[in-house]
């Protein structure tokens, strides 16, 4: 493990010991049994190490990090432990991501990025017919690749450099409005009245405005229709931004090779990738890195 990998998971420890788990009262002091050898704090940053090393294997990654990461994670418990643990923190991955993008200065931003990708759980008949994904994934299109996936679709809507925000897994066979829309009425508090935000042309729809400008205070800003008076243009160059966050997840951070077999397990691991992503981030703004989204120094 680098120097600056090593940083970046004390800074993390640091933060979740002192401000992030206090705050959501996370405390095995008073839970009954036997406490774990890995504490709540050190699981999340086993987990960021985990996915910024390129890990996608669990098995891989445990047996790794028995041999080389005891120094710093004296109790890392076995694969089967270790996916149970990571499986039951899902509230508080997704509350650490939170914590991070507020301590960010892009948090204060007036734009926001929205999107969705595919995520493929799997490739053949056979797999669809067995899967315990049944009943929860689908069958979906993807424009930009030519080509139709069995999966689901991961919505994000993040800051400019790829800070996550909101996110959530759909069918592919949902609307992409109505998925948006009922992120945005679950975490509305995470959007300011005032703020910008960005989708493609997929959101286009006189509902969806109404409720982004009516029941949020926000603004939608798409590119435009051809069938449509001219409005915002066709934001080509801004519109890269959030494709290229996505390229960040399913290249370094792996997102496509999840290996998920239950919906839990899929939530999981696609968690385990956006707390990555936002503690790359975080821990860039911190140094004054350059390059806020970049994780080369860390995958090593």
């Amino acid at each position: 493990m680098n120097p600056e990998l090593n940083t970046l998971l004390t800074t993390l420890y640091v933060l979740l010991t002192d401000r992030v788990l206090p705050d959501l009262g996370v405390s095995r002091d008073r839970r009954p049994g036997r406490k774990p050898g890995l504490s709540d704090a050190e699981l999340l940053c086993l987990a960021v190490a985990q996915q910024l090393l390129g890990y996608s294997s669990e098995t891989r990654w445990i047996r790794y990090a028995r041999t080389h990461l005891t120094g710093m994670f004296p109790g890392i418990p076995q694969q089967p432990g270790y996916n149970k643990r990571l499986r039951a923190a899902g509230t508080l991955i997704s509350a650490t991501i939170t914590a991070l993008a507020k301590d960010t200065p892009s948090w204060h931003d007036v734009l926001r990025l929205v999107d969705s990708t595919p995520l493929p759980c799997g490739m053949s008949r056979e797999t669809v017919k067995r899967s315990d994904l049944a009943g929860h994934a689908g069958y979906g299109y993807c424009a930009s690749h030519s080509r139709y996936f069995w999966g689901f679709r991961l919505y994000l809507i993040s800051t400019p450099e790829g800070m996550p925000v909101i996110w959530g897994l759909a069918n592919p066979k949902i609307g992409e409005r109505e998925v948006t829309q009922a992120l945005l009425e679950k975490d509305h508090h995470l959007v300011r009245a005032g703020q910008v935000i960005l989708g493609d042309k997929g959101f286009a729809g006189k509902d969806f405005e109404r409720f982004i400008t009516e029941d949020l205070g926000a603004h939608l800003i798409r590119p435009d229709r051809k069938d449509e008076k001219p409005r915002f243009g066709k934001l080509g160059g801004i519109r890269q931004w959030i494709e290229s966050v996505f390229d960040t997840l399913k290249g370094q951070l792996t997102l496509e090779d999840h290996g998920g077999r239950t919906l839990e397990g899929v939530k999981a691991r696609v968690a385990a990738r956006l707390l990555a992503l936002a503690a790359g981030i975080w821990h860039n703004w911190r140094i004054d890195a350059p390059r806020k989204r970049s994780l080369i120094a860390y995958d090593h």
